[in-house]
């Protein structure tokens, strides 16, 4: 099958949105603006960590059945919505990752600020791509010509994105006997904005270090080895030294997010442990900064064994994440069709490299690219986390007009 060309599918676009049941699907993304709000701030108020996310989940299903979606949940916790009846053939598929990293404990930690902002944990990463998806649903559905199609695309509010879930959700949707062999592209919504597209998956790796000894008093016991000591010159030593070894080449990051360790100020620790985020465009350079840290840790605690009086330290260096590298095939058609939509829409957008549920059907070989659902955001994965709506619907708009444009190449494929 010859692939059309730039000029073509900017044709193509805007004869689609010139067609009634699109223009009239696009449309309902600007009037119905308070009720996607009122979803986004509900949906964000349920607790949503990593590996509880079951009763999102749950809220997701049932409004996707409310408008009008065949819904079922996976073994993994995966929402799984058919916009109809489930077809056979290839599909599309638009995802979002239900977890947060910081959880609300109450209802009213997510709020409405004066300024229209929404305010709180996961409103932005999530909170906006799992609202598009109902948006994308309700707009299909309050528009009857599309309603009627059965069209080849499944909405998915996946599980496990967020740290230490280590994308299991796209991990089992992509397994060999899963939904994700039929799936011609994912279209992955994560986060705010439409200034991008990720079609490079940045790899990562991540690790616990443990540090254990005996403990004591420290007074009576001075001369114990300290894991919490042994721990602070294994960090130093790892960011002392990283960016002289790393100057130049592929961008690279680390970033040791939790510390822990210790009962009380006049106790030597027994234990202390760490966590840390490896990444890198390079796959090279992961190796590279793996072996830095087996050496900072392995220095470190050879440091304190040595200055200690009795007793030793030991230590372990355990993985506890790790997220494959990949990237889209430069000829895949949702480039060909995002590209189209921006056009048509005058959105000005940018490939880019970063880490998402995009990582796992890339590093398969699959076609798939990561997007943001609109709006603005920031302070993600912190308490001051914040979302504004403002100019959200355009982005819902270029969400739909590139899966109904995708749909027609993959009912090609079906034909």
């Amino acid at each position: 099958m010859v692939e059309a060309t730039a000029a073509e599918r900017q044709l193509q676009v805007a004869e689609l949105a010139a067609m009634g049941e699109v223009r009239a699907a696009l449309e309902w993304f600007g009037a119905s603006k308070k009720w996607i709000n009122e979803r986004h701030l509900e949906l964000c108020r349920i607790p949503a960590p990593t590996f509880q996310e079951q009763a999102r989940g749950q809220w997701m299903a049932a409004r996707l059945r409310e408008l009008g979606c065949q819904v079922r949940v996976d073994r993994a916790g995966n929402v799984i919505a058919w916009m109809g009846r489930e077809t056979a053939g290839p599909v599309l598929a638009l995802t979002a990752h239900l977890d947060t990293v910081l959880a609300p404990r109450g209802a009213e930690e997510v709020t409405l600020g004066r300024d229209g902002r929404f305010l709180g944990p996961g409103v932005s990463d999530n909170g906006a791509g799992l609202a598009a998806l109902l948006a994308v649903a309700g707009g299909v559905n309050a528009t009857a010509e599309l309603a009627v199609r059965n069209l080849p695309i499944v909405l998915i509010a996946n599980v496990g994105e967020e740290g230490e879930g280590n994308l299991s959700g796209m991990r089992y949707l992509c397994r060999g006997n899963g939904i994700g062999a039929r799936v011609h592209t994912f279209l992955v919504l994560d986060g705010p904005s439409s200034d991008h597209i990720t079609h490079r998956a940045l790899a990562s790796r991540r690790f616990e270090i443990s540090l254990t000894g005996p403990g004591g008093h420290s007074w009576s016991d001075y001369g114990v080895p300290n894991p919490v000591h042994a721990m602070g010159r294994a960090i130093a030593w790892f960011a002392d030294n990283l960016p002289a070894a790393m100057n130049g080449g592929p961008r690279t990051s680390f970033n040791f997010g939790t510390i822990d360790g210790g009962t009380s100020v006049n106790s030597i620790p027994g234990s202390a442990r760490a966590k840390v985020d490896l990444r890198s465009e390079s796959a090279q350079r992961i190796e590279e900064l793996t072996a830095m840290l087996t050496a900072a840790v392995e220095r470190s605690l050879e440091t304190e064994n040595e200055r200690a009086t009795s007793g030793r330290l030991q230590a372990r260096l355990r993985e506890i994440g790790s997220r494959p590298g990949g990237q889209l095939d430069p000829a895949a058609p949702v480039l060909g069709c995002l590209r189209a939509v921006d056009a048509h829409l005058r959105i000005r957008s940018q490939l880019d490299c970063a880490s998402t549920d995009a990582n796992i059907p890339l590093s398969l070989g699959m076609h798939a690219v990561s997007i943001g659902a609109g709006g603005q955001g920031g302070g993600a994965h912190t308490p001051g986390e914040w979302y504004h709506p403002d100019g959200r619907e355009v982005a819902l708009q270029r969400i739909l007009l590139t899966l109904l444009l995708l749909e027609r190449h993959v009912s090609q494929l079906a034909g």
